[in-house]
């Protein structure tokens, strides 16, 4: 665990009030190294508490599909699709969310709609800026005043390097944050799906989000074991658009590639076959053309995308120490995230591991609820050093 510093404030890395300090204080060492001398782990905290409370405090999950924001208070207040439309001449953002994913694809050609977001990181920083402070003012005039310098809470993928993770943080800071904390996706999400993170047991949790999917092993408050691809539900989308135009020369945009994806889209499971129709244009002609698609199609197109997921979910549980296997043996995993939601895949991913396999209870909303009892939680350690 280190601590480092930015614009003059202690930001602590990986949680980032991590694993020992999401813990009860007493797991804390009594010294923490910084690099630059030791502070007692109370003024660690006291630093931390007199800089976060006492102010709004919302926990962000800025996701590659969808942006969402937690209120401690009022519990999730906005769920959004992360994209963006702006006029390519003059720059103005001209819609977020919802409004914006509709243009995708339909917009004449000096306006574009598109997601600042990619894998799980930010791929156009001022878009994400944009895109932030719209987000705060919306939230505003749906609570009836003006948020002005929260506490942020927001989370980062768990390979997100230094720079990325630099980036996110320096994105919601322009929206007039006072403080912004990063913690790592996997942790969020397990906090989120009520796992005894803080317990000497092995919970195991794999969230496949839009952009990235991530696997952990927690126990005792810590990362046992970790692995992030960048590989998710948007991939998915891609390798279903290419199938079609490969085996049918029709090109299919991203909002009818999500809806095959839902409808038709399976795990390497034994199903009935059920057909969809598919609208697209022609590559051949240029000419608008229907077309029938199987469920079996989709399920061959997403096969190797759901593979490249099992092998690291296989890695991280080669990683865990002979101790905690026997709580993941009795325990299984939990699944969450929107490509969790895949039919079958629960089912599939239970042969394949040989251990029990659990949906989170809200899998959608878990990386923003973790968020928002994080929160809680650090701010009940800063009380209790006051």
């Amino acid at each position: 665990m280190t601590l480092c510093i930015i614009s003059g404030q202690y930001v602590l890395n990986f949680f980032t009030i991590s694993c020992q300090l999401y813990c009860i204080p007493n797991i804390l060492p009594k010294f923490l190294y910084t690099g630059k001398g030791v502070f007692e782990k109370s003024r660690i905290i006291r630093k931390l508490g007199g800089k976060m409370f006492g102010t709004t405090t919302i926990g962000i999950d800025l996701g590659t599909a969808n942006i969402l924001v937690y209120s401690k208070t009022k519990g999730i207040i906005l769920n959004e699709p992360s994209v963006v439309a702006l006029n390519r001449e003059t720059n103005e953002v001209l819609a977020i969310g919802h409004e914006a994913k509709e243009m995708i694809g339909k917009t004449p050609a000096n306006i574009i709609a598109v997601r600042p977001m990619q894998d799980g990181v930010i791929a156009d920083f001022d878009l994400t800026s944009g895109l932030l402070n719209a987000i705060m003012r919306r939230i505003g005039s749906k609570s009836g005043n003006n948020i002005r310098k929260p506490n942020v809470v927001v989370c980062t993928p768990t390979g997100a390097t230094s720079v990325e993770q630099r980036a996110i943080q320096d994105a919601v800071r322009s929206t007039g944050a006072k403080n912004v904390t990063l913690i790592e996706e996997p942790v969020a999400a397990a906090i989120g799906a009520d796992l005894p993170v803080d317990e000497p047991i092995a919970n195991v949790i794999v969230d496949i989000g839009g952009g990235t999917s991530e696997i952990a092993i927690i126990s005792y408050g810590g990362v046992v074991s970790s692995t992030s691809i960048r590989t998710g539900g948007d991939h998915m989308d891609e390798e279903i658009i290419q199938y079609i135009r490969k085996n049918y020369n029709v090109l299919i945009g991203e909002a009818t590639a999500e809806r095959i994806k839902m409808e038709l889209g399976y795990a390497p499971i034994t199903h009935e076959t059920i057909t969809s129709d598919v609208r697209g244009r022609d590559l051949l002609t240029g000419l608008p053309k229907t077309i029938q698609v199987e469920s079996t199609e989709i399920q061959r197109a997403l096969t190797e995308t759901l593979n490249r997921i099992l092998e690291a979910i296989r890695h991280t549980l080669e990683q865990c120490p002979p101790e905690l296997s026997g709580d993941i043996v009795d325990r299984g995993i939990i699944l969450s995230g929107g490509g969790s939601l895949l039919h079958g895949f629960q089912d599939w991913l239970k042969q394949e591991i040989d251990v029990p396999v659990h949906m989170a209870p809200s899998p959608l909303e878990s990386v923003a609820i973790g968020t928002g009892r994080s929160l809680q939680t650090i701010e009940s350690l800063g009380k209790k050093v006051k």
